[in-house]
């Protein structure tokens, strides 16, 4: 009785060191993914997932703009700053890892596009769909998406007119720009190549080009160091 009663004091810390262990190795090897659908709009479709290390992928599919009849898939790889990758997986904890009903219910609110929540590890794999909810967690994480999605849509267009519709590029800096200001779109880092394209191209007017380095320089993780 007494050496049972031994290996369970021997075994129990090793089963919990083995429980904590692959809690922590499921929580670094989380991904988190939203996604929204909205019919009519630009784009009709997207899809942003991020891993626990930062590195995220996004795709789109849709019109290049509301006033374009141009449609194209868009796919692109980014790093998100340590400091919203660590918001993000922060509020999901928060929104207990989308595992039940997060939308509001209420019927009488506008349709602002069928969104989904989304998370996985090697401990679970949770998704809620939605239309507005009313947890506070959910809302950040909505806004976050929703603004990181707006900057790389940026990217898209920029990287559409650059190739095909150079005259373009000046208005979309300047809205661009305008919405920076307005902290309306964040994570500037995930656009910066499409952007030092730009200033790097000697066939661009100089205006658009200077405008091009003014929104890197908006940039906290670009440095005068970064431009050639």
């Amino acid at each position: 009785m007494l050496r049972v009663w031994h290996l369970r004091v021997v075994l129990l810390p090793v089963l919990l060191l083995i429980v904590l262990g692959a809690e922590a190795l499921a929580a670094d090897s989380g991904t988190i993914t939203f996604s929204l659908d909205f019919p009519n709009s630009a784009p009709e479709h997207y899809s942003m997932s991020v891993q626990a290390d930062g590195n995220a992928k996004y795709e789109s599919t849709g019109k290049i703009s509301q006033d374009s009849d141009e449609r194209d898939d868009y796919h692109t790889e980014f790093s998100f700053s340590d400091a919203t990758r660590g918001r993000i997986f922060q509020l999901a904890s928060q929104a207990h890892y989308f595992a039940g009903k997060i939308d509001s219910g209420n019927k009488k609110l506008a349709f602002t596009g069928a969104k989904k929540l989304a998370y996985s590890d090697g401990q679970k794999n949770t998704s809620a769909e939605y239309n507005y909810s009313s947890q506070p967690a959910v809302q950040q994480l909505t806004t976050i998406f929703q603004s990181v999605a707006a900057t790389l849509e940026f990217g898209r267009r920029l990287t559409y007119f650059h190739r095909y519709q150079k005259l373009a590029l000046d208005d979309e800096l300047k809205r661009m720009e305008d919405q920076v200001r307005r902290g309306e779109i964040t994570e500037l880092q995930a656009v910066k190549p499409v952007l030092q394209q730009i200033y790097d191209d000697s066939s661009v007017m100089n205006v658009v080009r200077a405008r091009a380095l003014r929104i890197m320089d908006m940039n906290p993780a670009a440095s005068a160091g970064d431009h050639r």
